[in-house]
């Protein structure tokens, strides 16, 4: 299985999945739209990167006749495409949808409506399907909390409570028979997307794989898009000599993957010989607080900025998320190699090479408040 077709092949994940498995000897199609909130006004470099190493298709996962071309003689499809952040997903209800929800439905069709040798598909669902994830308490055991209390929120007492005692209870990391309570529009579109794949797959007897990302971080994030990856924001913050806020009290954790593990966790899926339709945890399994993120970054830049905790909380946030990784080494013989501090310090070296890129952060705080997302 050599030729492969990724959707939202010019993003993140997907350049640098492009540029491994082009290095492998895979023959690669790109389908990608070329958003502007990621990819700018003027995308030409990416481009050129891309054509020396794929064949790209530039068009929308929305349009049937972009997927039934981007399809032929294909292998493997690795569906990446998809509009991304819990805040923006809020209250771009119908763009989130019919982004995700539509276009992976287009995608699908295609492939019921399409000569094809597809064998296996792949698709990127996300830790936000599990919303707070999994809870410990110690009067009731196991919990699978929903939305935290406005009230408890507005009086800045930010942790998850057991429902029976109103006690804090503690984060555990979150396997894949959790209870799925999304929090966000993006977290209900990961699930139904990736429910749409495996239901697909299993319909018509194709390999089919869902993989929940945490976090993931690393050289080519996209550094002009406020919506998504604390890192980038933050760093942008930095390198305009603007002040970090850091919502709530600072101690919300996230677990964070570097992309390195990533594209490694994919090539685990394709290289896999004996799954049929399955859901798997990508994460590092550790939470890493979101104070210590914006410090760390404040070091490694050398920056004298202030780091200002406000309070604030943004609707749809989750408290703490990690991953329980047990599943992925047992039956994908995956895990992830890059600890965070090794990460981070490669990370920043990239950014340290780019041009500075406009902070738009305030700009897209200004349009949450202004649709009653911050609080």
């Amino acid at each position: 299985m050599k030729n492969i077709l990724i959707t939202g092949g010019a993003g993140f994940i997907g350049k640098a999945l492009t540029k491994f498995l082009y290095c492998n000897g895979y023959n690669i199609t790109i389908l990608d739209n070329l958003s502007t909130q990621i990819h700018g006004e003027n995308p030409k470099q990416t481009i050129r990167e891309l054509q020396e190493i794929s064949k790209l298709i530039i068009g929308d996962v929305r349009d049937a006749e972009k997927c039934s071309q981007s399809i032929k003689n294909q292998d493997i499809i690795i569906h990446l495409a998809a509009e991304t952040g819990t805040g923006q997903s809020m209250y771009k209800i119908n763009h989130y949808n019919d982004v995700n929800i539509m276009g992976t439905s287009t995608l699908l069709e295609s492939i019921l409506n399409t000569s094809h040798n597809i064998q296996k598909l792949i698709i990127a669902s996300s830790r936000a399907v599990y919303g707070e994830g999994k809870y410990y308490s110690q009067k009731l055991g196991f919990q699978y909390p929903l939305s935290r209390s406005e009230i408890n929120l507005k009086n800045h007492d930010f942790e998850v409570k057991c429902p029976s005692s109103n006690l804090n209870m503690e984060a555990i990391n979150t396997d894949e028979l959790s209870k799925i309570n999304p929090n966000s529009i993006y977290g209900m579109n990961k699930y139904q997307q990736e429910q749409m794949v495996l239901l697909l797959g299993k319909s018509l007897d194709i390999s089919a794989i869902s993989l929940r990302f945490q976090n993931v971080y690393g050289p080519g994030q996209s550094l002009s898009n406020p919506y998504t990856g604390i890192l980038s924001v933050f760093s942008t913050n930095i390198l305009n000599s603007n002040n970090i806020e850091i919502y709530e009290d600072g101690n919300q954790t996230r677990d964070f993957i570097y992309i390195d593990d990533v594209i490694e966790s994919i090539f685990s899926s394709i290289k896999s010989s004996d799954i049929q339709q399955d859901i798997f945890n990508v994460g590092s399994g550790k939470g890493i607080k979101v104070i210590d993120v914006a410090r760390k970054l404040r070091d490694l830049y050398n920056s004298s900025i202030e780091i200002n905790i406000s309070g604030r909380y943004r609707v749809g946030d989750i408290r703490h998320n990690f991953a329980d990784v047990k599943k992925s080494k047992a039956y994908l013989g995956f895990e992830s190699k890059t600890d965070f501090d090794s990460g981070i310090k490669n990370f920043v070296k990239w950014v340290e090479c780019q041009d500075v890129m406009m902070d738009r952060y305030k700009e897209s705080v200004i349009e949450l408040k202004n649709k009653g997302m911050i609080k």
